[in-house]
């Protein structure tokens, strides 16, 4: 992890996600690490707003995976799992097909499945600062 990106605020995630997208050199898995509120949601938001995700884009908290469709007809597979048990959970809705797509997996609290996460992976950290930005380290 050596690039760092500071979000000031809100008004300025999408230009941020805009600059992640162009520094991930390629990566098609990218798994956020950070606190409860640290903004991972949010700023999977961003990713697929600038990506061009028509539809709402949530959480996928109690489902595990949600699946959205960009304009350019893309599809972009988002992760939560926050609370799962098990390892073989994420096993159980396929996980490792989703990740050997071809298509970008963004993923909350990659922590709960580490062992199996593929070895390209983008590791992104995205953590608080004390006046309430967000500083993403990948």
């Amino acid at each position: 992890m050596d690039k760092k990106v500071i979000i000031k605020g809100l008004d300025h995630i999408d230009d941020v996600a805009r600059e992640f997208l162009k520094k991930r050199e390629g990566a098609l898995v990218i798994a956020l690490y950070g606190e409860m509120g640290a903004g991972k949601t949010t700023f999977t938001k961003a990713i697929c707003r600038v990506l061009g995700v028509l539809d709402g884009v949530n959480s996928p908290t109690f489902t595990l995976i949600n699946e959205y469709r960009t304009k350019g007809g893309d599809t972009i597979y988002h992760f939560d799992f926050y609370r799962i048990n098990k390892l073989e959970e994420a096993f159980d809705i396929g996980f490792e097909e989703f990740v050997d797509s071809g298509d970008l997996c963004i993923i909350e609290w990659p922590e709960k499945i580490e062992q199996i996460l593929p070895t390209d992976v983008l590791r992104v950290k995205i953590s608080v600062l004390d006046d309430g930005s967000r500083e993403l380290t990948f």
